[in-house]
């Protein structure tokens, strides 16, 4: 396999638009870094423009500059004689070293158990340094506040001292559960002698990329289109005025493979930084004009073209169908990451296929889903024993995965199944979504209700030992198996495929440095029906055996030496996880009465999961939200961070409030989410070019102020708001118009993106869908809102698939519910106040200028809902 896709102008630029939001914590492992940029039509996918191009030609031109100034040596990287191409990289190794790592489709090129415990200070508080970092509240900044590096958090302090000394910056960008960041500082971090050389030549700072997005884009960003790729640790050199010399990701400390290693490179900066300033300072200069100017699109046309938003929907779902592995589920080869976006737009197609009846085609939709997620929930990416899932499988099985686990992959992920479980009524895929909640529950949730961010996926073997090794928290032998579960060991070994020599040889790709080697990570390979008849036990009773035998594993697992926690919380990341509680509150009352559940999930009352969505909605408007200014606060750890909140926080939040309200929240929740829109309005949005900027452009030092298309592990701030936008438009008829010209405003500007890439932009694809429906469904409720009456009507309404549907819900007997709807929405109030009834709740269900004759019970109400749309 060669690299020679990206060494061409074209492709190298087209890399600053398909990575502009890198895919989250995945290459952040050097030998995942070389298979990232194979561009394949899951994870790269690229688009031709012309003008781009002839930019990248400018900026290659300076680029020069840069590679004439350091060295001229040639690497001789296993992959040298693959292609010819390959040499004529934009840098040569000396300047972008990951890059030239030595290819292997797998992780983990040297043993993890390399990196020691670093996730917390020492509790005796003796340290041989301590820098600036110990006064930070970011758990990432605080695993390196003793190195010996001196490090300064990002800021003006930094940045004079940079200018008086007039040497470059040094800035390391990470966080606290990155793997190959942990590698990195016990590598070069820690040792004396480095720390001596990145003190004596350059400032050094240090930041997390979850508590700053915002920077960590520019510098990400000035990687990936100079290099063709990035991940984290991001390492970049800065002049004092904060332009990009130079960049790359993990360096070893010492030369390998004919590359440099990270000790070359310092010297090397600091040599041509004394004897090359000039041409280094003019070029990063360059750089950041040109990358501006590409980064903040504007549209030529407010509007969007009649076609095009069918025309995205039907080329995004059959780019993702081509990509579709039909053998292990997923979109892409290894390796897998859960990319819920992709789930969405093709649950979203198949509901289109099906109101117009395509039937052929909307079952292979809902096919490609169902087996996708059943591939997922029984591989080693789901954590069978605790719930929840991990970041992403290395193999093509889902089955060995990189371990930590992030808040945004739970949100997304319980909703998706959440959805599956609308469409088919399977309790399997209910069962998941609980799974993943009650994992959120147990382990994630702060004493006020707050959501934390992630956990490693390294820890201690044991309580004595010093070190860390990834997966040590999760993996099993057999041994431990039989010993923990007893009597039901073989019937445990069978169902999860748990073998005395280690199980992770699915594939090539599972372990191929044998770091599991005895060590099992439970996957599913056998229908839990057919093995059931195996030992000739009732299907409930086997799943009641394997659920008390995850139990005893969980509390065996509970005493090891857990993986570090970041409990910082995270305005967007819970947003996604509002979202997902809310609609689980309502929709999980179309489960089957008397439905059994099994360890890891509880079996809750949906109802308490109202109460987690509330209580996390709650923890941040009152810590991280200024009634006054109306603005929030990016982050939470020990206090607000420093940083405001970015679009991505405005717009996931928005959205959770949404769906908080339409299941049954407090009216208030949609008044503060309107409130939030409009401070979003205010700050980030481009009235005059269209689309919102991911910044409020505030702050000097950040370079870049970009407008973010890619929906990747995470949405895109700009879909997510599209969608806002739609969805507010049918609520409050006031600024209808309002909310609809921006969101088309919005769309408008990603045209291009629209038609050349639509993979790339899924939930935007399914937006401009939204956007040209004619009429969107309301339901609206009318009755008092503390009956159980009440309560069963809600959960009707959102018990069928239908993302073009808006619930409203109204008691005319409030009369400050009354006042905001009178304020808003006048046909609403009217509606509300000719329906009341004293005893029963009236439901109506509105599209197209007209309304249904009302119903009062909740089967009339799904029936109604059930039917086809009639064509307008």
């Amino acid at each position: 396999m060669t690299h020679q896709h990206l060494h061409t102008p074209t492709h190298i630029w087209q890399h600053l638009f398909t990575r502009a939001s890198p895919l989250h914590h995945r290459a952040n492992d050097p030998s995942t870094l070389t298979s990232l940029f194979i561009p394949t039509p899951t994870t790269e996918p690229t688009f031709s423009s012309s003008h781009s191009s002839s930019m990248l030609k400018t900026l290659r031109l300076s680029s020069s500059l840069l590679r004439r100034s350091l060295c001229n040596r040639t690497a001789t990287h296993p992959l040298a004689s693959s292609s010819s191409t390959t040499r004529n990289h934009l840098f040569q190794a000396t300047l972008s070293p990951s890059l030239y790592w030595p290819y292997c489709p797998h992780r983990r090129p040297f043993h993890s158990n390399k990196v020691m415990s670093m996730a917390e200070t020492s509790s005796s508080g003796s340290h041989k340094h301590t820098n600036r970092l110990a006064a930070e509240h970011s758990p990432y900044l605080l695993q390196h506040a003793h190195n010996p590096v001196d490090w300064y958090p990002w800021g003006e302090e930094a940045f004079a001292e940079a200018r008086r000394r007039d040497v470059p910056i040094f800035l390391s960008i990470g966080y606290s559960t990155c793997h190959w960041c942990h590698v990195m500082e016990v590598e070069s971090f820690e040792d004396e002698d480095i720390a001596k050389l990145m003190n004596d030549w350059f400032v050094c700072i240090k930041v997390d990329r979850e508590e700053r997005p915002d920077v960590d884009k520019v510098y990400m960003t000035f990687v990936q289109a100079l290099y063709g790729g990035g991940g984290w640790p991001l390492s970049a050199f800065l002049s004092p005025d904060l332009k990009p010399l130079m960049g790359g990701t993990y360096f070893p400390p010492n030369d390998k493979y004919g590359r440099p290693g990270f000790k070359t490179i310092l010297r090397k900066v600091k040599n041509a930084w004394d004897n090359n300033r000039d041409a280094l300072v003019k070029s990063g200069t360059f750089a950041i004009e040109q990358l501006s100017e590409a980064l903040s699109a504007s549209a030529s046309s407010s509007k969007l073209p009649d076609e095009l938003p069918q025309t995205a929907l039907r080329l995004c779902a059959d780019q993702l169908s081509q990509s579709y592995d039909s053998q292990y589920g997923g979109f892409g080869s290894a390796p897998k990451f859960p990319r819920p976006v992709e789930i969405q737009l093709i649950l979203y197609n198949y509901k289109k296929l099906e109101d117009v009846g395509i039937m052929g085609e909307a079952k292979q939709c809902k096919k490609m889903v169902i087996f996708t997620l059943q591939c997922m929930a029984r591989g080693g990416i789901h954590d069978h024993v605790g719930g929840g899932f991990h970041r992403y499988s290395v193999d093509e099985r889902w089955h060995v995965p990189h371990f930590e686990k992030m808040l945004y992959d739970q949100g997304q992920l319980a909703n998706v199944h959440l959805d599956a479980f609308s469409i088919t009524r399977d309790v399997y895929y209910s069962s998941i979504s609980r799974d993943i909640l009650d994992y959120l529950r147990r382990d994630m949730i702060g004493l006020e209700g707050e959501i934390f961010s992630a956990e490693d996926a390294d820890s201690a073997e044991h309580e004595r030992s010093a070190k860390k090794k990834e997966g040590a928290f999760y993996v099993w032998t057999s041994k431990e198996i039989e010993d923990v579960i007893g009597e039901h060991a073989t019937l445990f070994k069978d169902q999860y495929y748990i073998k005395a020599q280690g199980n992770c040889d699915l594939s090539r790709m599972s372990d191929p440095h044998n770091e599991f080697k005895g060590k099992n990570v439970l996957i599913e390979l056998t229908d839990s029906e057919a093995l059931a008849k195996k030992y000739d036990l009732p299907h409930e009773k086997y799943l009641n055996i394997l659920g008390e035998c995850k139990e005893k594993l969980f509390h065996v697992r509970s005493k090891r030496p857990r993986p570090h926690l970041d409990d910082k919380v995270i305005v967007s990341w819970n947003g996604l996880a509002i979202s997902s509680f809310a609609r689980a509150s309502k929709i999980l009352k179309g489960e089957a009465e008397g439905t059994q559940y099994n360890f890891p999930v509880a079996g809750f009352d949906p109802k308490e999961y109202m109460e987690v969505a509330e209580n996390a909605a709650s923890f941040i408007r009152q810590h991280l939200y200024d009634k006054e200014t109306h603005r929030l606060q990016h982050s939470f750890r020990n206090g607000p961070s420093k940083a405001p909140a970015f679009l991505d926080d405005y717009a996931f939040l928005i959205s959770g409030l949404l769906d908080l309200y339409e299941c049954g929240g407090d009216i208030s929740w949609l008044v503060w989410a309107t409130e939030l829109q409009n401070t979003q309005d205010e700050l980030f949005l481009d009235r005059e070019g269209g689309g919102y900027y991911n910044t409020t452009g505030e702050d000097d030092s950040v370079l870049l102020r970009v407008k973010e298309d890619h929906d990747g592990a995470e949405p895109s701030g700009n879909s997510v708001s599209a969608i806002n936008l739609i969805r507010l438009a049918s609520m409050l008829d006031g600024k209808s118009e309002y909310y609809r010209q921006n969101a088309e405003h919005l769309l408008a500007v990603f045209e291009t993106r629209l038609t050349d890439m639509a993979m790339a932009v899924p939930l935007m694809c399914c937006a401009a869908d939204m956007f040209s429906v004619p009429s969107r469904k309301q339901v609206v409720l009318v009755g008092h809102k503390q009956s159980l009456e009440f309560d069963n009507m809600l959960a009707a309404a959102h018990a069928n698939y239908d993302p073009n549907k808006t619930v409203i819900h109204i008691d005319p007997t409030n009369n400050e519910e009354m006042e905001i709807w009178e304020e808003n929405n006048s046909k609403i109030a009217l509606m509300a106040k000719n329906n009341l009834s004293p005893d029963k709740v009236v439901a109506l269900v509105c599209q197209n200028f007209t309304c249904s004759p009302p119903v009062s019970d909740p089967k009339s109400l799904e029936v109604l809902l059930s039917k086809k749309p009639t064509p307008v």
